[in-house]
Order: structure tokens, then C-alpha cells, then sequence
């Protein structure tokens, strides 16, 4: 495989087209919604994120749009503009979600527009790096536990894989931005920690308590999809599903790697625990 260098046109344009050409057009009313049962409605109608998730989506298609139309770079335009068509259609595949299923979500109002668009839509791809990590794992514990028919499941793997691509986007994008101003790999590193600590709080405030029943968005949460989780099968099925759904892109692009990272350390600290694979995930 030819080498690449990060911050170069050509990696520019990796990046970019592999961003473009991995787009999929859906329409989410037109999708095979399957016929649910009353169990199976009930179970659908408890998940306890459909109110923040539909906020979220709703903001990042005002926002993402609304950054692309600042952006000079012709390329780098088109595939961002791109990333707020389909933030809209996530949140239109919300929308008729609970509208089909009669979840009782309201429909929420947009944000204002920050100010600061360049730093709301770097906050936005931090947040979406964790959150996306642990979406994919509780995907597949919901999917290994046949928590809904698997109709459901086919539904939402699109959506799954587009977060994916948004975020090796966005890895990309800011690495290959960092690096055209020249800014040295240590103060590169302080300001990715820096927003992953920003991105955290944000996640924590809008998924870890913040819905009226008092339920959120967390790692812990995936136990609502399987009795007796463990916290290792948390941890080891995070790990399958991301690099399932990060095994689809070019090796030389650049992959978030910090929650990957960790759960593998805490995945291996919980196998030299005595009783390994059976340490319960916290209430």
C-alpha cells in the first residue's frame, strides 16, 4: 500500500472522497419498518434516549450545514455539507420512528446557531467519537440479546455505518487541518485531550441524566438490553463492533482510537480479576 502523509493534498483528498463516495441514499419513510408486537412495541417505546437522540440529530444537521457553508476548500465543502444532509436524515428516521411506533417523544425546537461554528462542529466530532463507541456496543448487545426482531436491527446498521464514516471523517479532517497550520504533534495532543474532556462533559450532561426519568445514554445503560450483562462482554463487544464497523475503511486513514484504546486496558485489567467475565456493570 503506498505510503501517505498526513496533512498532504493526497490525504486531503482520501479522506474526502472516501467520505463521498461511501454515501448511501435512503429515504427513511420508505425503509422496511417491520410490524412490532405489543411486547416488542413496549420494549421499543422504553428505551429511555429517543428524546435526546432526536434533539441531537436535529442541531447537528442545523449546525454541520450551516459550517460547511463557511468552509473555503471546495472538496472539503462538499463532503462536510454532505455530513449535515445526512445528520437531517438521522433525525428524519427519528422522527418517523416514534411517530410509527407512537413513542412518546415531543419533537424538539433547534439550537440557536453558536457563534463559534469552526469550535461547535470540533466539540460535535469529539462527542460523536465517544458516543459512537459505545453506540456500537450496545447495537450489538441489544442484537446478541434479540432485544427486537432483527427487522429493527437491519433498519439501523446504515445509520451505525454513517456514524462511522463521520467520524474517520472528522479525525481526518482535523488532523489534516492541525497540520497545515503547523502546529507541533505535543500541542496537537493537549487540545485533543483537551476536547475529548470538553466532549465528555457535553456527553455526560446530555445522556447521563438529563431526560425526565432519569435515565441517559451511558455505558451502564446497555444493560437495559440483557439481563446479567458483565462488564467485560460491555467492553469486548465495544471493541468487535467498533472494529467491525472500522474495518470497512482504507488502512492509511487515521481512526479514533482513545475509547478503543481504553476499554482494551480495562477489558484486560478485568480478566485478572478473580471470577473473570462475571464483574457486573454498575447500576
Amino acid at each position: 500500500m503506498a505510503f501517505l502523509q498526513l496533512g498532504s493534498k493526497a490525504h486531503k483528498e482520501l479522506f474526502c472522497h472516501s467520505f463521498l463516495d461511501s454515501y448511501q441514499d435512503y429515504e427513511p419513510a420508505n425503509l422496511p419498518w417491520p410490524d412490532l408486537n405489543a411486547a416488542d412495541l413496549e420494549k421499543l417505546r422504553g428505551i429511555p434516549f429517543w428524546q435526546e437522540a432526536l434533539s441531537t440529530e436535529r442541531n447537528a444537521g442545523v449546525m454541520v450545514s450551516a459550517w460547511a457553508e463557511q468552509i473555503d476548500d471546495p472538496l472539503i465543502k462538499t463532503a462536510i455539507a454532505l455530513q449535515g444532509e445526512e445528520e437531517y436524515r438521522h433525525a428524519r428516521l427519528l422522527e418517523f420512528l416514534v411517530n410509527y411506533y407512537d413513542i412518546p417523544v415531543e419533537i424538539p425546537d433547534t439550537d440557536p446557531l453558536p457563534t463559534a461554528m469552526e469550535t461547535a462542529f470540533i466539540d460535535f466530532g469529539f462527542t460523536e467519537c465517544l458516543d459512537s463507541f459505545f453506540a456500537f456496543g450496545m447495537f450489538g448487545i441489544a442484537r446478541q440479546a434479540h432485544y427486537l426482531p432483527e427487522a429493527m436491527f437491519s433498519i439501523f446498521d446504515p445509520l451505525l455505518d454513517e456514524e462511522a464514516r463521520h467520524i474517520v471523517f472528522f479525525v481526518n479532517w482535523l488532523t489534516y487541518c492541525e497540520l497545515q497550520k503547523s502546529h507541533p504533534q505535543y500541542l496537537r495532543g493537549m487540545k485533543t485531550i483537551w476536547h475529548y474532556g470538553r466532549a465528555l462533559r457535553e456527553l455526560v450532561r446530555a445522556f447521563g441524566g438529563a431526560t425526565d426519568n432519569g435515565e441517559g445514554f451511558t455505558a451502564t445503560d446497555a444493560s437495559h438490553f440483557m439481563d446479567d450483562l458483565t462488564a467485560e462482554l460491555f467492553f469486548k463487544t465495544c471493541l468487535e463492533e467498533n472494529a467491525k464497523r472500522m474495518g470497512k475503511f482504507d488502512d492509511r486513514l487515521l481512526q479514533p482510537l482513545l475509547l478503543p484504546r481504553l476499554s482494551q486496558l480495562a477489558l484486560s485489567t478485568l480478566t485478572l480479576l478473580p471470577q473473570k467475565k462475571t464483574t457486573p456493570l454498575p447500576a
